[in-house]
C-alpha cells in the first residue's frame, strides 16, 4: 500500500468516526427529549388526576340520584315513607304553611324555583308578603312545581332548590322565608328558562350563607347536612306531583287569596289592595 493510500484510508476512517459519533449525539439527544417530555407528561397527568380527586371531594354537582329516589317512592305506592321538614304540615307532609292559623285571610302561591317570572314577583313583592305574615295580616302556603325539569333542556335544578327549600323550613319558617327570597334574588337567580345552576348543591348551600335565620352555625350546619345528604329529596318528587296534580294551575307564579285566583301582584300596594 502506498503512502497516499494510507493517508486516504486514514482520512476516510476519520470521517466514518466523526459521522458516528455525531449519529450517536443526534441518538442522545432524541433520547434525552423523550424522558424529559414523558416526565414532563407524567408530572401533568398527575396534576389532571389531583385536581379531578379534589374537586370532587369538594363538592360540585347535583349529589342526588333522583332516578333511584322516583324508583324508590315508586316501589313503596302511595303510602311511601319519607323525610318530611319539621314545619311542614297535611297528612302528607306537603303544606307549607307560614303565618297565625287563626288569620282570616290565606294567600296561596304557587311558584317554580327556576322560574323567571317568579323571581320577578318574589322581588316585587316577597317583602310585603313576609311582612304581611309577620304582622298577622294573613297567612300564607306555598307548593312548589319542578315542571322545568322535565322540559327540553331537562336537568335537576327544580327538585334540587324544592329540597334545599325543605332543608330550610327544616331549620324555621323563618329560615324557609329568608331562603326563599334570597332564591329568587337578583344575586342567586339567573332568570334564565335554560339555566340549571340549582342543579349544583354547592350553589344552594352558597345560597343559604346569605339567609340570617341560617347564620347561626347549627342552623347552617343542619340545612347544609340535609342539602348533601339529599333528606328531603323524596319529599321534593312529591311536591312536584302535589303541584302538577292541582288542575287549575297552569303556570308560575299562580296566586289565590281565600281559594280564589287573583291577579298576580307586582308590588307591595298590589298585594296589600286585594285585601280589601
Amino acid at each position: 500500500m502506498s503512502k497516499r493510500n494510507t493517508q486516504e484510508a486514514k482520512r476516510a476512517a476519520r470521517e466514518r468516526l466523526k459521522a458516528e459519533r455525531e449519529k450517536q449525539a443526534k441518538r442522545d439527544r432524541v433520547r434525552r427529549q423523550l424522558t424529559v417530555g414523558g416526565i414532563v407528561a407524567g408530572v401533568l397527568a398527575l396534576a389532571v388526576l389531583v385536581g379531578f380527586t379534589i374537586a370532587n371531594l369538594g363538592g360540585g354537582g347535583d349529589a342526588t340520584d333522583w332516578e333511584a329516589v322516583a324508583a324508590d317512592l315508586e316501589e313503596q305506592g302511595e303510602n311511601a315513607e319519607y323525610a318530611i321538614p319539621a314545619n311542614a304540615s297535611g297528612d302528607d307532609g306537603l303544606t307549607i304553611s307560614i303565618g297565625d292559623e287563626g288569620a282570616e285571610d290565606v294567600f296561596s302561591f304557587y311558584e317554580e324555583p327556576r322560574c323567571p317570572a317568579c323571581a320577578d314577583f318574589e322581588r316585587a313583592a316577597g317583602d310585603a308578603v313576609a311582612e304581611g305574615i309577620e304582622a298577622g295580616d294573613f297567612r300564607g302556603e306555598w307548593t312548589f312545581g319542578a315542571f322545568f325539569d322535565e322540559q327540553m333542556n331537562g336537568g335537576t335544578g327544580s327538585k334540587n332548590a324544592i329540597s334545599a327549600l325543605g332543608a330550610a323550613l327544616d331549620v324555621s319558617p323563618e329560615a324557609f322565608l329568608g331562603y326563599l327570597h334570597a332564591l329568587y334574588s337578583e344575586e342567586f337567580h339567573t332568570s334564565d328558562n335554560r339555566a340549571d345552576d340549582f342543579g349544583d348543591d354547592d350553589n344552594l348551600i352558597e345560597i343559604g350563607r346569605s339567609v340570617e335565620a341560617l347564620s347561626d352555625d347549627a342552623a347552617f350546619e343542619q340545612f347544609e347536612e340535609s342539602v348533601r345528604e339529599s333528606t328531603f329529596a323524596a319529599w321534593a318528587i312529591r311536591m312536584g306531583e302535589k303541584f302538577s296534580a292541582e288542575p287549575e294551575i297552569t303556570g308560575t307564579p299562580t296566586v289565590l287569596l281565600n281559594g280564589e285566583r287573583v291577579e298576580t301582584p307586582r308590588s307591595p300596594e298590589e298585594l296589600r289592595a286585594l285585601l280589601g
